[in-house]
């Protein structure tokens, strides 16, 4: 029978108390940066909705030359743009609490409904985009870091340069003249084609995420059509964040396969390859995923070029309709969701990092 002596039961206890508290402190500090989610939210919608004031009237701005001054004004009054800016704040924000974005003063389209829609073909892109970014930043940054100052981790941090410093409008342009327009490989611009697009209208249920309607639509031949559309704008809009994850990769690495747990690895006479693939690397990736949020406030930056160049009909695409109508209503509501969706973005990132990541302190 084995016995527990006082000192081994008093370091259970005390590891117990160890856990337990910091998994006290850590519920804490989820739940503290949970409701930070709707300060920030509101001080970026805020900034948003006076900063799209001060450009002036919305309905003047879109429709002044257009319209005779009688007109306008009438839809001023109507929209409630003759009122004092505080009433017009508390009732944009009342709006944003009941899921009411506005309505487009082009066309009086409700901007929730451009959100669900638009907003499915952006989400498409950026997960097509971040399959990109892990696929080659992750791996070439493992290369590189473990052949450090060799020809060919000099050529891959100068690729990594070129991958996020690169326009992404101009690497488009490459690769439609390249592989669209030259090789007549992929296709040149859209989501699909005219007639998987109309065909895909039928579905049901819709998502407007293509490759998930397509599947449920049941024709493979479709769904090769919308992967084979996805090639070129995810490669346009992945290898800029590939390139950041390149050298954060790279970086870190380098500098774990330098703590004392690696050279202890080194010493129980494990191989160079095994100490930086089971021991160093997964410890260089937690950075990567702090930076994803940021990341991913970047890919939303650049979907409204990577949009606009492929024709793929996302907020990005839209957003830039908008703007060049001089449409400030659905510009503003546009932008405010973004602006949520980064204040989100940012809490579950941090909320990953303090799961994974056990020396972060709360």
């Amino acid at each position: 029978m084995t016995t527990t002596t006082p000192d081994e039961a008093s370091v259970g206890k005390q590891s117990r108390a160890s856990a337990s508290s910091r998994y006290g402190a850590l519920a804490r500090y989820l739940v503290i940066r949970f409701l930070l989610i709707v300060p920030t939210a509101w001080i970026l919608v805020t900034v948003v909705f006076f900063l799209m004031r001060v450009l002036g009237d919305p309905i003047s701005a879109a429709l002044g030359g257009r319209l005779p001054a009688d007109q306008i004004a009438e839809r001023r009054a109507a929209a409630g743009y003759d009122r004092p800016i505080l009433v017009q704040y508390w009732e944009y924000l009342s709006g944003l609490v009941r899921g009411d974005f506005g309505r487009a003063a082009t066309n009086n389209q409700e901007i929730s409904s451009v959100l669900i829609t638009n907003g499915a073909a952006t989400l498409e892109l950026a997960f097509w985009a971040l399959l990109v970014a892990f696929a080659v930043g992750i791996p070439l940054g493992f290369y590189a870091a473990t052949r450090r100052d060799s020809f060919s981790d000099g050529t891959l941090r100068i690729l990594a340069i070129l991958f996020y410093a690169a326009p992404v409008f101009f690497v488009g342009m490459l690769l439609k003249l390249v592989f669209a327009v030259k090789l007549g490989w992929l296709p040149v611009a859209g989501r699909a084609s005219t007639d998987v697009e109309l065909a895909l209208q039928n579905v049901s249920p819709k998502t407007n995420i293509l490759l998930i309607d397509s599947i449920l639509y049941g024709d493979t031949g479709y769904t090769v059509d919308v992967l084979k559309h996805a090639v070129l704008p995810a490669i346009a809009l992945g290898l800029l964040t590939a390139g950041v994850f390149l050298r954060l990769v790279r970086v870190n690495l380098l500098q774990t396969l330098q703590a004392g747990y690696v050279d202890a690895a080194r010493a129980r006479g494990l191989s160079a390859r095994t100490v930086a693939r089971r021991h160093a690397f997964r410890n260089a990736l937690i950075p990567v995923v702090t930076v994803m949020g940021l990341q991913i406030a970047m890919l939303l930056g650049g979907a409204v070029l990577t949009e606009t160049t492929f024709e793929w009909q996302g907020l990005g695409y839209q957003l830039a309709r908008y703007l060049q109508a001089r449409d400030f209503v659905a510009v503003q509501g546009i932008v405010t969701f973004l602006a949520i969706v980064v204040a989100v973005i940012s809490f579950l990132t941090d909320a990953i990092v303090a799961l994974v990541d056990p020396r972060v302190r709360f």
